[in-house]
């Protein structure tokens, strides 16, 4: 990766939260690892029961502490649901921020790069446990709870995105691509790699090796129809499409 390149994610990445605070003596690490585990087992009461329907008692099974011990870290059930949300966010976008980190930085073998790059995305990042608990959180309760979702819509997509148009900014100042708007060309890159996955999601399902690799390079082909340049290393089928 180039030292541009490698700039663009750091300077993405570094704002993505606040640092983390440091953990000294028994006494705060104590404190860390039950926070910890209140928030996982949140993460898991919520994921099924919703926001409406998830408890503090129920949470406090799971987390085998006591409810008095939830609610002196977090005062209400709507502040531990946007803490939730705020760490499985944190552990998300330092997932996608180490894919990008491989982004391909070249033309030399644009197509296949890119393939392989669009099935790490979905394979580390929309497939794995935090995205399908985010994506099921927002898809069932964005639109009665939107303000529980502040720092997703702040610190989630919208960065993701400006960081992946930075580096497709990249790709076509050097002639490899033609794109007028990056961020729309990021946006449409991730949705076409969504594309052929949505259906089995929306159900639950986790997508083979053979379907990831597949809606890779559906999206990809469709990609470059679009923003390929006549000096992109096109494959023969696809020059013959739109020529």
């Amino acid at each position: 990766m180039s030292k541009t390149s490698r700039r663009i994610i750091l300077r993405a990445m570094k704002n993505l939260a606040p640092p983390e605070k440091r953990v000294d003596g028994p006494s705060q690490r104590g404190q860390f690892k039950k926070r910890a585990s209140i928030l996982e087992a949140a993460a898991d009461v919520f994921c099924r029961q919703g926001f409406a329907g998830a408890s503090i008692d129920e949470i406090a099974v799971e987390a085998n502490v006591s409810r008095q011990t939830i609610y002196n870290h977090y005062c209400e059930k709507e502040t531990l649901f946007v803490a939730v949300v705020d760490d499985v966010l944190k552990r998300a976008n330092s997932m996608i921020f180490s894919m990008l980190a491989t982004f391909p930085v070249n033309a030399d073998n644009l197509e296949e790069d890119l393939v392989a790059f669009a099935i790490r995305i979905n394979k580390n990042c929309i497939c794995n446990q935090d995205g399908k608990f985010l994506r099921r959180l927002v898809q069932n309760e964005g639109e009665r709870y939107p303000h529980l979702f502040e720092t997703w819509r702040q610190q989630g997509p919208g960065r993701i995105i400006s960081a992946l148009g930075a580096l497709f900014a990249r790709l076509s100042a050097s002639g490899a691509l033609k794109i007028e708007d990056f961020d729309v060309a990021a946006r449409q890159f991730l949705a076409l790699g969504n594309a052929d996955l949505q259906i089995m999601m929306l159900f639950g399902q986790t997508p083979s090796d053979e379907q990831l690799e597949s809606a890779a390079r559906n999206a990809v082909r469709t990609f470059l129809r679009a923003y390929g340049t006549a000096t992109s290393p096109e494959r023969p089928d696809l020059a013959a499409v739109s020529g």
